[in-house]
């Protein structure tokens, strides 16, 4: 087994934590605090070619196929050199569940319109699938879509919606058939100047605050039948399709901070002296920096391991599932220990170590919970 990884993909993973860290980590600070949405970095991703990473070369990307290992490690050296975790998270959301999803099952049309115009930063685009009533309970979905002459006429509600009050196009999923459950659920990509559709204010939030979240409304909004993405009932599928993309790369972006998390922490833990000696000398303190270089590590190895099986078209439910739950728990787990290792001072803003914690803390919510990977694995064992 070869764990190798070509030099020209370590170097760009250098290059790209680079950029990171010397335009993007800038004012992570003001931007939590004042909750701004970062407009300037975000085209300063595009111009450097993130966006780029998860589409063909026809619309934009570096290569005529995806290289999603390639991408996989970039995201990375993103979250390890952006101390902002929502710019990282944001830019995760609509490569992998906007931009892949289009890229996928589009129509000519459909690539042509949004792919170069995301991949430039000239438009933002939305993921919509959470509602009031129907969050983990994906079949419940109450926001309808009905055929007529016209297309399709939307009614309903999405919230929890990342990059919301920020984008400029949004991938809905809509019920055409709520007694066919999963099967009812189909794709829509929507303008924000539809009429009928309205989106709402940013809405405060605990974590990743430089990255808006808000509600969408559909009041009898009326969409001609070339909103459609893909086929009436494509909808599930196409979910699950870039769920797993998706989980890739915003984990891995996670990956790049719990190691940025680390390395700070191992150094304060050396020069932080108490009782005439570092802290990092009692064992107490150690062997919680320890339990952060375990999580790390593991966490690593599923998280290469599920985008190795993506890029080889080998199905990989079990392993995203399995990656979801631990390393979003490992993050989490591992800011406490920073918090800890750092002491008081980590409880003030302006030391920004509590930022990984509320940020960290939206891991085990987005993308399927804990609870719900928990039950995906369960049952692949037969339980």
């Amino acid at each position: 087994m070869n764990f190798s990884w070509p030099p020209e993909y370590i170097s760009y993973r250098q290059s790209v934590s680079d950029f990171a860290s010397t335009t993007l980590a800038k004012g992570a600070f003001d931007r939590d605090q004042h909750q701004k949405f970062p407009a300037d970095l975000w085209q300063k991703c595009a111009d450097f070619g993130i966006q780029a990473l998860s589409v063909t070369e026809e619309y934009g990307g570096p290569f005529p196929k995806v290289d999603l290992l390639r991408a996989m490690l970039a995201m990375e050296g993103l979250g390890y050199g952006c101390p902002d975790n929502g710019l990282a998270f944001g830019l995760n959301a609509q490569m992998w569940t906007v931009q892949v999803p289009i890229n996928e099952f589009g129509s000519d049309a459909q690539k042509q319109k949004y792919l170069p115009a995301m991949v430039s930063g000239k438009i933002i685009g939305a993921h919509a699938l959470t509602e009031p009533q129907s969050g983990s309970d994906v079949y419940s979905m109450q926001l309808t879509a009905t055929a007529n002459e016209s297309g399709f006429l939307l009614n309903g509600k999405k919230h929890l919606i990342t990059l919301a009050p920020a984008c400029d196009v949004v991938l809905v999923f809509a019920t055409t058939n709520p007694k066919l459950k999963q099967w009812g659920i189909t794709a829509f990509l929507i303008d924000k100047n539809t009429p009928g559709f309205t989106i709402s204010e940013k809405q405060n939030k605990m974590g990743m605050r430089a990255i808006p979240i808000g509600e969408l409304n559909f009041d009898n909004c009326q969409l001609p039948a070339a909103a459609l993405l893909g086929k009436v009932g494509m909808g599930f599928s196409i979910l699950n399709h870039s769920l797993e993309y998706d989980r890739c790369c915003i984990l891995a972006s996670q990956l790049g901070a719990m190691q940025r998390q680390l390395e700070k922490t191992v150094d304060y833990a050396k020069s932080r002296q108490q009782f005439g000696q570092s802290i990092g000398k009692f064992q107490s303190v150690s062997n919680r920096i320890v339990d952060m270089k375990l999580r790390l590590e593991t966490a690593r190895l599923l998280l290469y391991k599920t985008a190795w099986l993506k890029q080889e078209g080998k199905n990989a439910t079990m392993e995203s599932a399995l990656l979801k739950l631990y390393l979003s728990e490992a993050f989490v787990s591992s800011s406490l220990d920073a918090m800890r290792t750092f002491g008081g001072i980590s409880y003030l803003s302006d030391h920004e170590v509590e930022r990984d914690v509320r940020d960290a803390i939206g891991g085990i919510l987005y993308a399927g919970t804990s609870d719900i990977q928990r039950n995906i694995v369960a049952k692949m064992m037969g339980l």
